[in-house]
């Protein structure tokens, strides 16, 4: 039975692991979402409560990670989330595990107060989680990536209700 919790620090060595075995056949990847998810947790954008965990019978089978990423426009900020990455080892890849790990993060973030979450990711796939494109919201990513695959998820109805501006990441996804 898959279990979703809270990533420890004991966790930290298993997990990128995981990740870096997710992400060995995947499409589009650097192959370093490992190393970005260690740089990430050393980050004042990281927030441990939003480091989730799936596991088969105390197996790490799978993580996702939010970070704080912030919308800025002239002298104007608002706060939102980064989802980056979510992995899941390929033998347990298209078993709802992932969606899993989103579901609880959304929940999770939601909890925690936050009112929305950007992701560049798979136009087909998001969507079902109730990310609309970034563009419709007048929200830019700070690199140039296809406007389909830009979405963004309001946590409150209405959060991004004024928001528009260009998101900025972590400077641990650019190290």
């Amino acid at each position: 039975m898959i279990i979703i919790r809270k990533e420890e620090t004991k966790d930290y060595e298993k997990v990128e692991k995981v990740i870096e075995e997710s992400f060995k056949t995947a499409e589009f990847t650097d192959k370093d979402e490992h190393n970005l998810v260690r740089r990430l947790r050393k980050s004042a954008e990281f927030v441990k409560e939003l480091s989730l965990i799936a596991e088969d019978n105390d197996r790490i089978v799978g993580h996702i990670l939010l970070t704080k990423a912030f919308i800025k426009e002239n002298n104007r900020e608002f706060d939102t989330l980064a989802l980056a990455p979510v992995a899941v080892l390929p033998d347990y890849q298209k078993r709802g595990i992932g969606k899993s790990l989103i579901n609880k993060a959304i929940e999770k973030a939601i909890e925690l107060g936050y009112k929305s979450i950007v992701v560049l990711g798979h136009e087909n796939y998001y969507p079902k989680f109730g990310f609309k494109k970034a563009s419709d919201y007048g929200i830019k990513a700070p690199f140039e990536v296809p406007d389909e695959a830009y979405m963004i998820l309001e946590l409150i109805p209405n959060a991004l209700n004024g928001v528009n501006g260009t998101v900025e990441y972590s400077k641990a996804f650019f190290e």
